[in-house]
């Protein structure tokens, strides 16, 4: 009788509320870096109300915190104050700043189920190159791309070029910029042949140029670079010689953020630009235009970009797990699938590019599965110890010889110098 009256009391309890406690929230806020044009903050706001809603125990918090730089300095700055992020975005080459700051823990410390193990294991190896140091895997990739090539199949057309083919070498680009470029009866140009931006992230642009001249800018280590070695200073003369030896590309400093809108004005008949411009170029180019692998020189070949959800070491157990949990309901196949599809980003495993979706986009819309193709000769982008400065070095570099204040061979080597000298403590 006792135990019935019990649970008759337990039963009425539940129902009226009587002695219980209200669940525990276990919040998450969530760094992201808006760098790139297009209504990504409404996608990834949607995305949290999403798993808020199928998770009531978990709250995530989007945090919007400016261009990639902006976030990784924002998220520096609030773990050394005690109160960082619980997860972020940041790019996947800051992984050995993370780790050199103990910010991070890795991904694995949360890997204990076969099937969270088959999660990690299903991401294209490309794209774990950047996060995996040490034998860990320190974050896993969601806004991934490589650098393409897209080019306005009119102009071609009006050059008396096949507007279904894109350049397939160093050589044949310069070939076909040359008669893509145009000028008024001043001389002066109206219509560029190619651009290659050099603000924002030179140093990724010219991995493009590096990758394909068979040269590695450093070590897996993230200890040692290569800025000095011919086959770089080769590459360099390159990119420097569209412009001031052929004309057919625009002198000096190329703005990362117009090159998409030079190219959609027809300002310009072919860029280089990540693949996480291909929906704004698909949604606002008024004209036909292609996507195509990077050319090659001595081989085919880009880097990989874009970030990596990170964990942070000063969350609690409770909200890394809860984090741990929204990066694998984030890279589900279903959904990289549709990210991709929104954003151009490259859907990060083999399993989203089976998904229905997927399919009929890529099959309807063909340039979106290039950055994929080109994947099998994609390389890690350049990532080392204090990455900031290390990177400066280079870009500083390149816009050096670019704008024609130093020879290509002189930039590098100064490069190179600065880097050993920032890289002495870490051997």
């Amino acid at each position: 009788m006792k135990h019935k009256l019990a649970v008759a009391t337990a039963t009425l309890a539940m129902l009226f509320g009587a002695g219980t406690v209200p669940a525990q929230t276990t919040d998450v806020s969530f760094y992201f870096p808006v760098a790139v044009g297009g209504p990504i903050t409404k996608i990834i706001d949607q995305f949290a109300t999403e798993f808020n809603k199928e998770n009531p125990a978990i709250k995530v918090s989007p945090i919007y915190a400016g261009s990639y730089q902006d976030t990784i300095v924002k998220a520096l700055t609030a773990n050394k104050a005690g109160t960082p992020p619980v997860a972020s975005v940041l790019l996947s080459t800051d992984t050995f700043t993370l780790i050199d700051e103990d910010a991070i823990v890795p991904i694995d410390t949360f890997v204990k189920t076969p099937e969270d193990r088959a999660w990690l294991g299903g991401f294209y190896k490309a794209f774990l190159l950047n996060g995996q140091i040490g034998g860990k895997t320190w974050g896993v990739p969601f806004q991934r791309s490589t650098v393409v090539l897209y080019w306005n199949k009119e102009l071609f057309k009006e050059a008396g070029l096949d507007p279904n083919k894109p350049p397939q070498t160093w050589a044949e680009m310069t070939a076909m910029a040359q008669k893509l470029t145009r000028k008024d009866a001043s001389g002066k140009v109206t219509q560029y042949g190619v651009q290659i931006p050099s603000s924002g992230f030179p140093y990724w642009l010219f991995q493009g140029l590096t990758t394909e001249n068979d040269v590695i800018l450093a070590n897996e280590a993230g200890t040692q670079t290569r800025y000095d070695d011919p086959r770089v200073i080769e590459a360099l003369q390159y990119w420097v010689d569209l412009s001031k030896k052929h004309g057919v590309h625009p002198p000096g400093i190329v703005e990362w953020g117009t090159t998409p809108k030079d190219f959609m004005e027809k300002k310009v008949a072919m860029i280089w630009t990540t693949t996480g411009n291909l929906t704004n170029i698909r949604n606002n180019a008024k004209f036909d235009f292609g996507v195509a692998m990077l050319p090659a020189n001595k081989k085919r070949g880009s880097p990989t970009g874009g970030g990596n959800f990170f964990i942070f070491k000063k969350a609690t157990p409770a909200q890394q797990e809860a984090a741990f949990k929204f990066a694998k309901w984030l890279t589900q196949p279903a959904r990289a699938a549709q990210w991709g599809i929104d954003t151009g980003y490259v859907a990060v495993s083999p399993a989203a590019w089976e998904t229905p979706a997927l399919k009929k986009y890529a099959a309807d819309f063909p340039q979106a599965a290039v950055a994929r193709d080109q994947l099998q000769y994609a390389v890690a982008e350049l990532s080392t110890h204090d990455n900031q400065r290390v990177t400066k070095a280079l870009n500083d570099g390149l816009q050096a010889a670019l704008t024609g204040n130093k020879t290509a061979e002189a930039a590098m080597k100064d490069a190179q110098k600065e880097a050993e000298r920032l890289l002495r403590g870490y051997k």
